[in-house]
């Protein structure tokens, strides 16, 4: 099994133990920084943030799904083995939520606990998404089903189309063309990709409309 995957995605050479550590906390360090940012602007009346936000939807924007999927991917796939994918992107969000609950209990002076401990626990779930997704940039048909499954989750997050077709949100729009980058394909291989991602987005509406 393990050769089987080496073949779709062989690990490159690994960084010395230094430099891991420290792209680890530079990571960290980015989703600290943006969960006090989301918190910020949702916690900020829309007249004292600038125009642009308003006019972009930011605030509602941070508070769905497209965003920290595209950003969760990112990091996974640009990893050096899957393992540092899962703790990577795991150590991500976990800086994320810590970012924003701390600004709740120190800027806010409240903390909801069971909602932060549910969100912990997707956190923490996504150590072993994240090792998958490594993989959906390599070679075969298990990269391939990988790569649109992903693809096919941020595509409805960007448009509705189970009840003709619609634009959920510009900005989710923009994480999916960018997310076609990252997983970007030979187009032969693009075909498939974009045909089974499909079916995935309407599998993902028809199952859990409200999941975004």
């Amino acid at each position: 099994m393990k050769e089987y995957f080496r073949k779709v995605r062989e690990p490159v050479v690994k960084p010395s133990m230094p430099m891991k550590i420290f792209r680890t906390v530079l990571i960290v360090i980015l989703g600290i920084g943006i969960g006090v940012l989301q918190k910020y602007l949702d916690s900020t009346a829309i007249n004292e943030l600038p125009k642009f936000v308003e006019i972009l939807d930011i605030v509602n924007f941070f508070g769905r799904l497209g965003i920290w999927i595209l950003l969760g991917v990112a990091i996974a796939v640009h990893a050096s083995t899957p393992l540092r994918a899962s703790i990577n992107t795991s150590l991500f969000f976990l800086g994320m939520l810590g970012g924003y609950y701390l600004y709740c209990q120190f800027a806010l002076g409240f903390l909801p606990v069971r909602y932060m401990i549910v969100w912990i626990v997707i956190a923490i779930a996504t150590l072993v998404i994240a090792y998958g997704v490594w993989y959906s940039v390599g070679y075969g048909p298990v990269s391939i089903v990988l790569s649109a499954i992903i693809l096919g989750v941020s595509f409805s997050q960007a448009f509705l189309i189970t009840q003709g077709f619609q634009v959920t949100h510009l900005l989710e729009v923009i994480c999916w063309v960018i997310m076609l980058v990252v997983l970007r394909r030979t187009p032969k291989e693009f075909i498939i990709q974009f045909v089974l991602s499909i079916g995935v987005a309407v599998l993902y509406q028809l199952f859990i409309p409200y999941w975004g």
